[in-house]
């Protein structure tokens, strides 16, 4: 049949073409084991269980995840299901395994076997101690991507000290950085090292997946939460290494241009950033103060960040004109970068969000009468977004399911119950 003719039905009725079958999900038929806990570590197994991994949380008995106990709604948090827990373990299956118990080292061992990923955020040397440290685990499965998420990474003098968020943000230069020389050192509002760890823990885990597909040898991944913090401080780390200059805070201001920062407006704020020449002249002619660009305190780019202070002043006459909102229309319409400073319902509640189905509602993992709203990936495949298709689970909720698959008969698995394997 030539190429284009559709297919005829007996009688001339054309046939419908079938429509082709949507391809997997990028990770279809990975196992991840996520022994984490928290924050860093849950965070990287949520981002592959939204490509299809099937990720199994492996928890203790009887307490699991810490996040389960952390969360703004206090009733949550005593049923383990907090909302900290509830953010980043959807789409999860729950394995309990008590790795201080034979039975419990040698279920995990078999999972190994059949797994193809296994995350871990203890402080360095807790799994050695458990008897399933790295060797142990790669002896099993010589194909196992091994991913060990610290805070100071598996070597160094700071590798056995505890770390949190805040730890690292501090002895990253982060806070250091943020907000302005009169409040400096000042936190993130959000558990920002935590997360660039996760983030980077998930990237490396894909890389590692890719090239085992080559070559067929497993990986011991080694990931730093302050290493990926310095790493993502960008240009702020870059110019001292290059130029020598220790960076300041400079609160909502861009260090590397002028005006470009936060600004105020008739209601609100609004950032700005009118990093080019031709920007800048938009938003001059814009705001009515097309004067200001034969001002000689601003002709130049240079000169714009020497005299940030008072190029700050006389733009906000401008702005006191309208509305943050009024502004981000006309100025992102005319191509200067403009956007109001939103609180985070605000944002959650934006249009552009809603459109690509970046929030997603799933039921409550214990069936309660309320909705459960998380967040998906910040990237689509093939133009669809990518997103958890089943709650978090239940503590132990797979247990029995799990062992099942790896072969555990139920006699194998009352008896593992007694022993408080599981």
């Amino acid at each position: 049949m030539a190429r284009g003719h559709a297919l005829i039905r007996a009688g001339g009725q054309p046939l419908s073409t079938p429509a082709p079958a949507a391809p997997p999900p990028l990770l279809d038929g990975i196992r991840v084991l996520d022994l984490t806990n928290v924050l860093a570590g849950p965070f990287a197994g949520y981002q592959l269980a939204l490509h299809g991994a099937d990720v199994l949380k492996v928890e203790m008995p009887g307490a699991g995840d810490l996040a389960r106990q952390l969360g703004a709604d206090r009733q949550l948090s005593e049923d383990l299901l907090g909302a900290s827990f509830l953010a980043q373990n959807a789409g999860k299956r729950s394995l309990t395994l008590n790795l201080k118990e034979e039975k419990g080292r040698e279920a995990l061992l078999r999972a190994v076997r059949e797994s193809d990923v296994l995350l871990e955020n203890f402080r360095p040397g807790v799994m050695d101690r458990l008897g399933v440290g790295r060797e142990v685990l790669m002896r099993e499965n010589p194909r196992l991507v091994y991913c060990a998420v610290s805070g100071f990474g598996q070597t160094g003098p700071l590798r056995a000290r505890p770390a949190y968020d805040q730890i690292v943000q501090g002895l990253s230069g982060m806070m250091s950085v943020t907000g302005t020389p009169e409040v400096s050192p000042l936190r993130a509002g959000f558990p920002v090292a935590d997360t660039l760890g996760g983030m980077a823990a998930a990237f490396a885990v894909a890389a590692a997946l890719v090239r085992r597909e080559r070559t067929g040898s497993g990986a011991y991944l080694d990931v730093s939460m302050l290493e990926a913090a310095l790493t993502a401080m960008g240009w702020v780390t870059s110019n001292y290494l290059i130029t020598g200059r220790p960076p300041r805070p400079m609160g909502n201001e861009n260090f590397t241009a002028a005006p470009s920062g936060t600004f105020r407006t008739a209601d609100g704020f609004l950032n700005i950033a009118a990093n080019r020449q031709q920007q800048f002249a938009t938003l001059c002619r814009l705001i009515g103060r097309a004067e200001l660009l034969a001002d000689e305190r601003f002709a130049h780019p240079a000169d714009r960040k020497a005299h940030r202070d008072e190029l700050r002043a006389e733009i906000e006459k401008g702005l006191a004109e309208r509305t943050a909102g009024e502004w981000e229309e006309i100025l992102a319409d005319a191509g200067v970068p403009a956007a109001r400073v939103l609180s985070v319902p605000d944002a959650l509640g934006l249009e552009q969000l809603a459109e690509r189905d970046f929030v997603r509602t799933l039921p409550f993992p214990d069936g309660r009468e309320r909705d459960l709203r998380v967040l998906g990936s910040p990237f689509r495949v093939d133009g669809e977004p990518a997103a958890a298709t089943a709650p978090p689970p239940l503590l132990g909720q797979h247990t029995e399911q799990v062992l099942a698959e790896l072969g555990y008969t139920p006699e194998e698995i009352d008896a593992m119950k007694e022993r408080g394997a599981i």
